[in-house]
């Protein structure tokens, strides 16, 4: 039988165009989000389920740009990706534009101090790229 271990959210920000964090290169993603999620008591294989979502805007010049978006199991970009994805801003539109994903890491190896981190970074690959919000990141776990 399959049981729930933890879920948690991480809320930058719940409302659009509540806030107005520059996005770094490609080569420094930003952090947007991160979870720690306590599986201490799993029996079997770990399996965990990660969302979010998070809206972006043009730089004030709009030239071609793409998001990066990043998850890995841990807390820096060195750690096991767990998911990527590169989307193209559209050039046409000017106001924030919404990024969404959903994620899945299986037979994740149960750490020894029970407490299971995944870090969701983003990436531009032009200077003046702006978050906007709103933005969130989410995870559950699950046990046998």
């Amino acid at each position: 039988m399959t049981r729930l271990l933890d879920a948690r959210t991480s809320q930058n920000a719940s409302i659009a165009n509540s806030i107005s964090i520059p996005i770094t290169i490609l080569s420094a993603p930003g952090l947007f989000g991160q979870v720690g999620l306590n599986v201490a008591g799993a029996t079997g294989p770990i399996r965990t389920q990660l969302s979010g979502t998070v809206a972006c805007q043009l730089p004030l010049l709009p030239a071609a740009t793409t998001i990066t978006i990043t998850i890995v199991r841990g807390t820096v970009l060195t750690d096991p990706v767990i998911y990527s994805s590169a989307e193209s801003l559209n050039i046409n539109l000017l106001g924030p534009q919404l990024f969404t994903f959903t994620a899945s890491d299986f037979n994740v190896p149960i750490p020894a101090s029970g407490l299971l981190v995944y870090t969701a970074f983003i990436g531009s690959n032009l200077l003046g790229t702006v978050r906007v919000g709103p933005e969130s990141f989410n995870a559950v776990a699950y046990s046998d």
